[in-house]
């Protein structure tokens, strides 16, 4: 559980495919939703996408909660294994991870930031992470001031079969401070 200034308090549970599908649908078709690319996906789409991470040994989904209300999507992968193969030289205790906040008919100012902030100390209540790596799309400059605004440093462009991404890496040291800050 993870308390932002003002902003209220955020808890995490595993996502459930199907039960949770109708209400991702909604987020991941979004317009905001873009650079998550399942514009187009319909409800199947989401499930079958869903239930291919609950079996995966290396991927999970967790649906991210907001006093108690479902406010945003959480995976959390193990970048030796899935999305970043080949493309990187992995460390031991690395953890990718990819946040999406639900779209929003009065935006709170600074709620994306505290929830990548407690994404981030989710993460790092790990004592095996190590350091957490994303690769957002280059594109993504609202995502790449956020990831700089909670310790991420980029490293440098990559090409993945869907887009061309930062690789940005974050350490526990390098959170600490920036949150510190």
């Amino acid at each position: 559980m993870t308390t932002g200034p003002q902003v209220g308090t955020f808890t995490f549970r595993p996502l459930d495919p199907l039960k949770d599908a109708e209400l991702l649908h909604a987020w991941v078709t979004h317009p905001k939703a873009a650079f998550w690319m399942m514009q187009d996906a319909k409800l199947e789409d989401v499930e079958r996408a869903y239930m291919e991470i609950a079996a995966a040994e290396h991927h999970h989904a967790l649906l991210g909660l907001h006093d108690g209300e479902p406010a945003f999507l959480m995976e959390k992968y193990d970048p030796a294994q899935r999305e970043l193969v080949g493309l990187y030289e992995p460390r031991p205790g690395d953890v990718g991870m990819h946040f999406l906040v639900a779209p929003a008919d009065t935006p709170v100012h600074g709620f994306t930031r505290a929830v990548i902030t407690a994404v981030m100390a989710h993460l790092f209540e790990d004592p095996a992470t190590a350091r957490v790596v994303v690769e957002p799309d280059v594109g993504n400059k609202a995502v790449h001031a956020l990831n700089e605004a909670v310790g991420f440093v980029p490293e440098r462009e990559i090409q993945k079969p869907e887009k061309t991404a930062l690789l940005s890496f974050c350490t526990r040291e390098q959170f600490r401070k920036a949150v510190a800050a």
